[in-house]
C-alpha cells in the first residue's frame, strides 16, 4: 500500500528561504524537496544521537563505564601523544 502523503503548513525564516531557493535551483529540486531531505536528515541524526545518549546512560547505570582518564590515556596512546 503507498504511503499516505499529509502536508503541513510550516514557517521558514526569511532568510533562509533564498538559501533554500538557491540550493533548489542548483540542485535542479524543488523547495519542498529540499526542505524534506533537510528534515529527513535532520530526524535521522538526532534520533542517531538520542539512541547512543540513552545506550550511554544505561551503560553508565550498569556500571559498565569507563572512567575518563582512562578514555583520555587510550585516546593518547593510539595517537602517540604525551599524557
Amino acid at each position: 500500500m503507498p504511503q499516505r502523503v499529509v502536508s503541513e503548513p510550516i514557517t521558514i525564516r526569511t532568510a533562509r528561504v533564498s538559501e533554500i531557493d538557491a540550493l533548489a535551483n542548483a540542485m535542479d529540486r524543488s523547495r519542498n524537496y529540499i526542505v524534506n531531505q533537510a528534515i529527513e536528515q535532520y530526524l535521522e541524526a538526532n534520533a542517531w544521537q538520542m539512541e547512543r545518549i540513552t545506550a550511554g546512560i544505561e551503560a553508565a547505570r550498569a556500571g559498565k563505564a569507563m572512567p575518563a582518564d582512562d578514555v583520555f590515556a587510550g585516546i593518547a596512546a593510539k595517537h602517540g601523544w604525551l599524557r
